[in-house]
């Protein structure tokens, strides 16, 4: 049975702080330290004066990352997931309160941010994208934790001799996976693991990025077969959930960069010539 737990952590009065709140307030924090981690890290402990990141830096790129996450996932889910209604309700795409967010969309916003930082601060893409990149894992982890408190966006029916299958209010009375917990493994703490060892590895430029598209990619691809598919899409082509078609281009492009970038010098030896 799943635990229930109350989503308000606090009550101060009229002011409810939900625990799904203090799940991104911990993300943001844990962007934050690592973020400074990297700062020692390879490329980044050795760069000149006038391309030196600060710890300014990262507050501004948390900053932007944080308005891209929401418009893009929110956007997002509006395109990805429920088109037509949307399109017929084009005023409640900016009802955030009734839910509906979608990884992938927030993906999208944060590039899209990491673009105009980059831009901005007349550094490289790349390498905007490959400081950021292993930050991002355990602010997902984080995340997975807040939606198995709220008892939400849980996972298909289980066996019933599955020692850990719960029972989730709103979803009958089968037992299913907590596919929540899943997530939180997969794509947040293996995840994190797994690609902050790489980035400490210093690879090529881009080649970060493109890890996190791969890994993220088949890491979510695995999870949606335990996770239960959105009620008014349920399986689509091939069986496949509108979560693991879109991790599709994910898995294929992380690919394509990291043979792309395995084949460019790397940085030090264009700047030896």
């Amino acid at each position: 049975m799943h635990p229930e737990i109350n989503p308000v952590a606090l009550q101060l009065g009229p002011v409810a702080i939900h625990w799904y709140g203090l799940t991104y307030l911990v993300a943001f924090a844990l962007f934050m330290f690592l973020g400074r981690q990297r700062l020692h890290q390879e490329p980044y402990a050795s760069l000149s004066r006038s391309n030196a990141w600060a710890f300014r830096d990262v507050e501004d790129i948390l900053f932007l990352g944080v308005m891209g996450v929401v418009l893009g996932g929110r956007i997002g889910y509006c395109i990805f997931y429920k088109p037509e209604y949307y399109f017929s309700h084009p005023l409640e795409v900016f009802a955030v309160w009734q839910g509906g967010m979608s990884f992938h969309g927030g993906l999208l916003g944060v590039i899209a941010a990491m673009v105009w930082f980059a831009y901005s601060r007349k550094k490289s893409f790349w390498q905007v994208a490959d400081f950021v990149a292993p930050c991002v894992p355990t602010g997902l982890a984080s995340g997975r934790v807040g939606n198995f408190i709220n008892g939400e966006l849980w996972g298909r029916v289980a066996d019933p001799s599955l020692p850990w299958g719960m029972v989730f209010r709103g979803a009958g009375d089968l037992p299913r996976h907590p596919s929540q917990i899943y997530q939180f493994l997969l794509e947040g703490m293996l995840f994190f693991v797994l690609l902050w060892w790489y980035a400490s590895t210093a690879p090529k430029r881009g080649q970060v990025a493109a890890a996190f598209l791969l890994g993220y990619g088949v890491f979510r691809f695995i999870a949606e077969f335990f996770r239960e598919p959105d009620a008014h899409l349920g399986l689509l082509s091939l069986g496949m959930s509108m979560g693991q078609w879109l991790c599709v281009p994910m898995i294929a492009g992380g690919i394509a960069l990291w043979l792309w970038f395995n084949r460019q010098p790397s940085d030090a030896a264009v700047q030896a010539r």
